[in-house]
């Protein structure tokens, strides 16, 4: 997964004033956790903090920490918002090791809809999952697992245990037996089965000419 660069800055002064302070200067605190230091208070401007946010690939993800000429791997692991504007109004990091399993949501995609035979029929695609628990270090997170749907007929399920997942890369107990998607049939084609049966019970139930 590709990394999310976050300048940011050590500040003294803590608390709830130091908060404040920060979000009246235009910019976003934060707090650096884990690992054998201590937590660092930080800050990071509004701007590129909205930026990282706005990717859709910073909660939860890997994000490479700049502060100076040092940067360091990170994990985005909570965001406040303001409950009326919605802007970010403080943000937790957690230290990782690149090799250091992690328990993360990976979005699912789907790909060749136009190669299932049970979507070329009318049928409809019904996703159950849209993110699957994955543990993976926190240096090959994947960007996103994906489903070829080529072939794949109405009736057809497909569970998380059968996607190819990256070297390293396992499910989470969560999410190993569960159920991603499957081909169903749609209302459309319920509806014209239903119409289609009715009509066959009509025939069935017409008297039979006599024969002169």
């Amino acid at each position: 997964m590709a990394d999310i660069v976050l300048d940011v800055e050590v500040r003294e002064n803590t608390g709830t004033g130091g908060a404040r302070d920060v979000r009246r200067s235009g910019g976003v605190p934060g707090v650096l956790y884990g690992g054998k230091l201590g937590p660092v208070a930080l800050s990071a401007r509004a701007n590129a903090f909205r930026k990282a946010l706005h990717s859709g690939k910073f909660l939860g993800h890997m994000v490479t920490l700049k502060y100076g000429g040092e940067s360091q791997p990170v994990i985005a692991k909570d965001i406040q918002f303001h409950p009326v504007t919605e802007e970010p109004i403080h943000f937790d990091l957690y230290r990782v090791d690149l090799t250091q399993l992690i328990r993360i949501s990976v979005p699912v995609h789907f790909r060749n809809h136009e190669a299932s035979p049970g979507i070329k029929r009318g049928g409809t695609l019904n996703v159950a999952l849209h993110e699957i628990e994955l543990m993976a270090p926190a240096g090959s997170i994947p960007e996103e697992l994906v489903i070829d749907l080529t072939g794949l007929d109405i009736g057809d399920t497909m569970r998380a245990a059968d996607i190819v997942l990256p070297e390293g890369v396992e499910l989470s107990s969560h999410d190993r037996d569960a159920t991603v998607a499957s081909i169903a049939t749609s209302s459309a084609m319920q509806s014209e089965e239903a119409d289609e049966a009715a009509a066959a019970v009509a025939t069935e139930g017409e008297p039979e000419a006599e024969a002169e």
